[in-house]
C-alpha cells in the first residue's frame, strides 16, 4: 500500500499512452480533495482544445472544471493559495513545467500531472521525464491495444488510417479518429528502428581490433628500423 506524506508537499504523476484513463484519474484524484474541502486549481495547456476550451475532458465525457494556460509560468502567477494542484497534459508544455512542479511541491501544495509518457515514435515526450524524475509517485497506466486487445502503452498515429511517418511533428492534438493505443508487438512506424544482429555486431567488432592491432605492429616495425 501506498504511503502518503503526512507534512509538506509532493508530485504525483500519472502516464500511460492515448486513451488509458489518465485524465479520468487525474479528475478522480482531484475531486477526492475537493470532497476533503481543499482547494484545488487545475490548469491545462491552452493548445488542447479537442474536447473544451477551458474544461479538462477525458474520452468518455468526463470533465472538470479548469484554466487554460499558454506557458507554465502562468500556473504560479494563478496557483494562489490552492493546496492541491492539477496539471493535465502535461507534455504540452514548456521545459519549465519541471521547475514549476518542484516550486510547487516545495511551497508545500500537493501537485498531480498528467500526461503522456511517450509520443507517437516511443520517444520521451517532451519535459515529461523530468517530471518522473523529481515526483515522489508514478503511476503508468495501460490502455488496450486496439489491433490485438492485449495491454497497450504505446500511442499510433494515423494519417488516413495508415500509421503515420516518423518525419510528422510531434505535436499534433487529435482525438479517436486519428490516435489508437498499441501494444509493443502492434505499433507501427513506416521506418523501423534497425534490428540489431549481435553475431555481425561481435564479428565487425573483431576485424575492428585485427585491424587495429596489425597497424600497431606496423608501426613498431618502422620504429625499430
Amino acid at each position: 500500500m501506498r504511503e502518503m506524506p503526512t507534512r509538506g508537499g509532493w508530485i504525483e504523476v500519472i502516464c500511460g499512452s492515448m486513451f488509458s484513463g489518465k485524465s479520468e484519474e487525474l479528475m478522480r484524484r482531484l475531486r477526492r480533495a475537493q470532497i476533503a474541502r481543499q482547494r484545488v486549481a487545475v490548469f491545462k495547456p491552452l493548445l488542447d482544445n479537442r474536447y473544451h476550451a477551458t474544461d479538462v475532458v477525458s474520452h468518455d465525457g468526463t470533465r472538470l472544471a479548469a484554466r487554460p494556460v499558454d506557458t507554465s509560468a502562468e500556473i504560479l502567477r494563478l496557483v494562489g493559495d490552492a493546496a492541491v494542484v492539477g496539471i493535465d497534459e502535461a507534455q504540452f508544455f514548456d521545459t519549465n513545467i519541471v521547475d514549476v512542479a518542484l516550486r510547487l511541491a516545495d511551497d508545500g501544495k500537493r501537485v498531480v500531472v498528467a500526461a503522456l509518457d511517450m509520443d507517437f515514435k516511443n520517444e520521451p515526450f517532451g519535459p515529461v521525464p523530468g517530471l518522473l524524475a523529481v515526483s515522489e509517485f508514478v503511476d503508468k497506466l495501460q490502455a488496450i491495444c486496439q489491433v490485438c486487445a492485449g495491454p497497450a502503452t504505446r500511442t499510433q498515429r494515423l494519417i488516413g488510417g495508415r500509421p503515420a511517418s516518423p518525419d510528422e511533428p510531434v505535436i499534433r492534438v487529435g482525438a479517436q479518429e486519428s490516435y489508437e493505443p498499441r501494444c509493443r508487438e502492434c505499433h507501427q512506424l513506416p521506418v523501423a528502428r534497425p534490428s540489431l544482429d549481435l553475431a555481425e555486431s561481435a564479428l565487425e567488432g573483431a576485424l575492428t581490433a585485427t585491424v587495429v592491432d596489425i597497424g600497431r605492429a606496423r608501426r613498431e616495425t618502422v620504429g625499430t628500423r
